[in-house]
């Protein structure tokens, strides 16, 4: 049977895009070294749940015809543990989210999306949708490749550096949360994910 063609799934973070630099960074690199991949950087809702739900409804349509990779950064690194826990997709996180229902009580009230200037309101219960898709446990910790720049302004690199023990740790000094010259990772990513 031939190998199933490879499908990259690229999740943003919290009040991010699709067009983020990351996104663009991946996209760029397979259109001109790995064609053969189909790159996926949706548009994520503002609210956890319909974006969990919109990231199944995406691999739900494509998990049987191709082979999935997950890259996420931020809260997209905390959506990417939670598909991977659903369906058990290798997956690297860039500067993830461990606990951003702690950190988004800071943002509750209005909110502007920079990239797509969507205003939205956040409010408690988006908290609690994020506290649901929580995985307390990795089941396969060497799914994982971990990412990380230790002076992150917004995430405490410690709780990602924990979180993901056991699987595979890039722990780069200094940086920040948008994790500085990303464009010398795509090649091994592509390789971790065995796309």
């Amino acid at each position: 049977m031939a190998a199933k063609p490879s499908l990259l799934l690229y999740i943003h973070g919290f009040n991010s895009s699709s067009q983020s630099h990351k996104a663009n960074v991946i996209f760029d690199y397979c259109q001109q070294q790995r064609p053969d991949i189909k790159v996926i950087r949706p548009q994520l809702p503002s609210f956890p749940q319909q974006a969990a739900e919109y990231l199944k409804s995406i691999v739900e349509q494509y998990q049987d015809e191709y082979q999935i990779g997950l890259v996420g950064s931020s809260l997209g690194g905390y959506l990417s543990t939670w598909l991977n826990n659903q369906f058990g997709f290798k997956a690297v996180v860039v500067n993830p989210a461990v606990k951003p229902f702690e950190l988004l009580v800071g943002y509750l009230g209005e909110q502007t999306n920079p990239y797509t200037h969507e205003t939205y309101t956040l409010e408690h219960k988006h908290i609690d949708e994020l506290k649901a898709l929580e995985v307390k446990e990795l089941k396969q910790p060497l799914d994982f490749w971990l990412l990380q720049q230790t002076e992150d302004e917004v995430l405490d690199f410690q709780q990602a550096v924990d979180k993901y023990q056991g699987g595979k740790q890039t722990v780069e000094q200094g940086g920040d949360h948008s994790f500085i010259d990303f464009e010398r990772y795509p090649q091994q990513i592509l390789s971790f994910l065995e796309l």
